[in-house]
């Protein structure tokens, strides 16, 4: 019998497997590295042999998915992100986006509504100063981005899992599914559990300030637990449901789960 080839003609299987890991937050990728990860481990994993471009997007989407499927596994929803004093607080505190600020989202508080949809009880959209009016907390956590810069900051809010009870969602569903008005149609899913983690929230106060532009005015999603992109800024909706929709990041191979 033959031996099968592993290789993609003209690609170096060195930087297909750093392209793997790319897409694995630092915990896991420090795990799969110290593992001795190889193009063989790989397709060992994922029952995929490498023998063109097609195959080898099969293999890191597997990847993928095996990692978001233990991350879910091991992740403790009453685990809560690390906290600090307001003296640890990064300042000034960074812009984070794929486009400059002047590129941001610029939008009219008056006219804002926050659509909800999907499987909910009450789908009636909520304006800014009615969101205003829910109890708010506060919580000083440091945001980790895939590019492997961080930096903690004080952001107030509602936690999430209270505004889901509120509309009466539906908490067996899978995703909570928010799209925002960056350009190109920002949106990420949430996984169930990790919306109903206490420290999610909806952020409307940064430092005890409205919600500037450049952190997500007027509604960011504070997620402590996950990596940054999975922390959507000026989101115009949610919605509640059981089908994986996809995100701006997500579908570009990032991990869907992405626990810090």
């Amino acid at each position: 019998m033959a031996k099968r080839s592993f290789l993609i003609p003209g690609v170096d299987k060195r930087l297909l497997i750093k392209d793997a890991i790319k897409t694995m937050p630092d915990f896991t990728r420090r795990r799969f590295i110290a593992g001795g990860a190889s193009l063989g481990a790989l397709t060992l994993l994922t029952g995929c042999d490498v023998v063109d471009s097609s195959s080898a997007d099969t293999l890191l989407a597997k990847v993928s998915k095996f990692n978001d499927a233990v991350q879910a596994f091991i992740f403790n929803p009453d685990a809560l992100a690390p906290t600090f004093p307001e003296s640890a607080i990064t300042k000034p505190f960074p812009f984070n986006a794929y486009y400059d600020l002047d590129d941001a989202p610029d939008i009219d508080g008056k006219d804002w509504k926050l659509e909800v949809r999907g499987l909910v009880d009450n789908k009636k959209s909520w304006t800014l100063d009615e969101l205003y009016k829910l109890p708010q907390v506060t919580q000083v956590t440091r945001h980790i981005c895939v590019e492997g810069w961080s930096a903690i900051g004080s952001w107030t809010g509602t936690p999430l899992r209270d505004f889901l009870k509120l509309i009466g969602a539906d908490t067996r569903a899978k995703y909570v599914w928010f799209q925002c008005a960056d350009k190109d149609g920002y949106n990420s899913p949430l996984d169930m559990r990790s919306a109903l983690h206490p420290q999610t929230q909806m952020t409307f106060k940064y430092a005890n300030e409205i919600l500037p532009r450049a952190y997500g005015f007027p509604m960011k999603i504070r997620v402590p637990t996950k990596l940054g992109f999975k922390n959507p800024k000026y989101v115009v909706s949610m919605e509640v449901t059981n089908d994986y929709k996809g995100g701006y990041w997500e579908d570009q191979g990032y991990n869907s789960f992405s626990g810090s």
